[in-house]
């Protein structure tokens, strides 16, 4: 697949209730690399096989939850053509100053229906995986750092209006419609899934009366195995998990649900199909999300605090 336009989910800024936690949290638990801080007090990570200097930046705060949710595109003249269609598709943006934040270039900013803010760039700063590039190793010794994904592959966000916002990412910024959950009465979807490449989702959205929530920011494993050591490795920690280990019928991930310190879910996961944009999306009913197995397919049912529990 020709990899154009928006290629990945670049970033994720959270708050974090007390940001020394959040980081031993982030670092030692889950096993992401420490790559800066900034003056503003920002802390950013990586995973151990990203390229890029981070993926995830800690912000202390008073409340928990997401400030907004990043996609690198192609290159700079990209970029300015995704913002002149956004501009032209009525959705107002804003230009975030390359060096704002650590490593990255100029970012385009903007609110979408559901209440959050998505980004778009072109530039980070590539600080490599610390393999070397000529006949490289297959793992580094952070790889073995707690539970040590290998990338951040995809957020959940609820909120409202989740059918102007795949309008918005379908039709202006180049996604596709993967697999969705229709209400009760089928008269809409409840919830989406969408990608932006061939992998089984890179972003997705639950219709939720609240704008700007985050449900979580999920980490990808590479095996089975490695998402049983995760749960070893929570319980160790004494982390509050949520779901899981389970597998989803929706994506057909294997999955656990998990809350970090200040009560942001984040999910270790594994698995999914790899789907192209002209396969015809894949469709639940209300009742399949939970008796049907969408949600936990061993148990077939529905967990109450994953369809109510956001940040």
């Amino acid at each position: 697949m020709a990899m154009t336009g928006v290629l990945r989910p670049g970033h994720g800024q959270i708050r974090v209730l007390d940001l020394e936690e959040g980081v031993r949290h982030y670092r030692d638990v889950l096993g992401l690399v420490e790559t800066g801080r900034d003056a503003q007090g920002r802390v950013y990570l990586k995973c151990w096989d990203e390229r890029d200097h981070h993926s995830v930046v800690l912000r202390q705060a008073d409340h928990a939850g997401i400030d907004f949710f990043g996609f690198k595109v192609l290159d700079k003249a990209t970029l300015e053509k995704l913002d002149a269609d956004l501009i032209a598709y009525g959705v107002k943006t804003e230009r975030i100053p390359a060096g704002e934040m650590m490593e990255t270039g100029e970012r385009v900013r903007f609110e979408i229906p559901s209440g959050h803010l998505i980004e778009l760039y072109a530039e980070k700063t590539a600080v490599g995986n610390g393999l070397q590039v000529v006949n490289p190793a297959p793992w580094t010794k952070a790889s073995e750092n707690g539970i040590a994904p290998v990338r951040l592959d995809h957020c959940l966000l609820y909120g409202p209006n989740i059918a102007a916002v795949q309008k918005l990412f379908t039709e202006v910024l180049g996604f596709y419609l993967v697999e969705r959950v229709l209400a009760p009465d089928e008269s809409a979807n409840i919830a989406i899934w969408m990608s932006c490449s061939h992998k089984v989702h890179d972003i997705a959205f639950v219709e939720h009366p609240e704008p700007g929530k985050l449900h979580h920011l999920s980490f990808l494993l590479e095996s089975w195995e490695e998402v049983l050591r995760a749960a070893d490795i929570m319980s160790m920690n004494q982390v509050p998990i949520d779901i899981g280990p389970t597998r989803h019928g929706i994506t057909r991930g294997c999955t656990i649900y998990a809350f970090d310190p200040s009560g942001n879910r984040f999910e270790t996961f594994m698995g999914g199909y790899q789907p192209y944009p002209d396969y015809e999306p894949t469709t639940w009913s209300f009742d399949g999300l939970g008796a049907g197995g969408g949600l936990d397919y061993p148990q077939r049912k529905l967990h109450e605090s994953f369809l109510s529990v956001v940040s």
